[in-house]
């Protein structure tokens, strides 16, 4: 089996956003649960996090802003940086945790510690903006990995990709001038937080280096994995990236109480592939999945440990699964976002077609 590395912590149970908030503890708790009952001790390397320093948040955060989710430390209660995303005295902490656990696995998989990982970690990210807190998230994990891997590691050209239900706003805004990230997101549009059309491709020297395939409503396993055979997979031939980052959000799940997707675990799995294709055959492998939404029980732990088998080639057949599902994908209900997209990208990669 290939070296896998997983990042768990119990410390991510302390941030508490509210007794009834859906980003809740119990999300981790269910995960961890299911891999103690799937994988024997042993067949996962263990990644010990650290905390990310103030120094290191401003990489991608407005220090003013960072100071203020300081703060929160300070005081009694919850305290609400936006109507979504609510901070207790534990949740700067848990957050800085969470990108310095990103960190410590980036570090693992450029020592070659690893082959590939999985950073289970809450508050996610994806929407944390500059100066902003947005839809659960404090700061932007992938993205300050991303800029950790090219700071400490000179990472040219890092690739992140957002399967997440939600539009990764603060990933799009974070790189949206930089041709040395592409950052390729799938979603639910239009939806929450309303960003993602596929007209949105970048700025200036990063313009062609944001990719959107905005989906409408009840798209499954083989329109997602058409769209990564078709789009993602030729753009990243080209693009070359030295790193793959995936902010994994399982609300695409069939059943999850915030979106109308319907991928089952044989979609998570084909999508892995593809994924640890492209980084087998232009990043030595080196591949990081991050944990962001996901609110329906069976749908987390079960997408979890389908993207966990992938990594490791734990089961034969089931990766020759995954590839053939890949391979003969069409898309139903996402053909029309497809299309639109392919037309779109066409203008900025050769090789496209609908």
């Amino acid at each position: 089996m290939k070296k896998t590395g997983v990042l768990r912590d119990r410390r991510y149970l302390d941030h508490v956003p509210g007794p009834s908030h859906i980003e809740s503890p119990e999300r981790l708790r269910i995960i961890y649960e299911a891999m103690e009952r799937e994988f024997k001790e042993g067949e996962l390397l263990d990644i010990t996090p650290r905390e990310a320093s103030f120094d290191e948040l401003c990489w991608n955060h407005d220090p003013a802003y960072v100071r203020l989710v300081q703060s929160t430390q300070e005081r009694h209660g919850f305290v609400a940086l936006d109507p979504d995303t609510v901070t207790c005295p534990l949740s700067y902490r848990t957050a800085c945790l969470a990108v310095g656990g990103v960190f410590s696995a980036i570090d693992s998989l450029m020592a070659k510690d690893i082959q590939g990982g999985f950073c289970l970690v809450r508050p996610p990210g994806h929407h944390a903006e500059y100066n902003r807190a947005m839809g659960f998230c404090l700061f932007n994990n992938v993205a300050l990995g991303a800029r950790y891997a090219m700071r400490v590691h000179n990472v040219e050209r890092c690739l992140i990709v957002d399967w997440d239900l939600h539009h990764g706003n603060g990933t799009q805004k974070s790189f949206w001038t930089d041709p040395n990230c592409l950052y390729f997101s799938t979603h639910q549009y239009p939806y929450y937080p309303g960003t993602g059309a596929v007209t949105e491709v970048g700025e200036g020297p990063g313009k062609g280096f944001t990719v959107n395939c905005p989906l409408p409503p009840g798209c499954g396993d083989e329109d997602f994995a058409a769209i990564y055979q078709r789009l993602l997979m030729p753009i990243a031939y080209a693009y070359r990236p030295d790193l793959v980052i995936v902010s994994a959000g399982f609300d695409i799940s069939r059943g999850d109480p915030l979106g109308a997707m319907n991928v089952t675990e044989k979609g998570f799995s084909a999508l892995t592939r593809a994924l640890m294709e492209i980084a087998r055959s232009c990043s030595m492998e080196r591949i990081l999945f991050v944990l962001e939404g996901g609110y329906g029980n069976f749908g987390l732990w079960s997408g979890v440990l389908s993207v966990l088998g992938q990594l490791m080639e734990r089961d034969e057949k089931g990766v020759k699964e995954a590839e053939a599902l890949l391979k003969s994908a069409e898309p139903g209900v996402a053909k029309e976002a497809l299309v639109s997209a392919l037309r779109v990208q066409e203008g900025y990669w050769k090789g496209l077609s609908d």
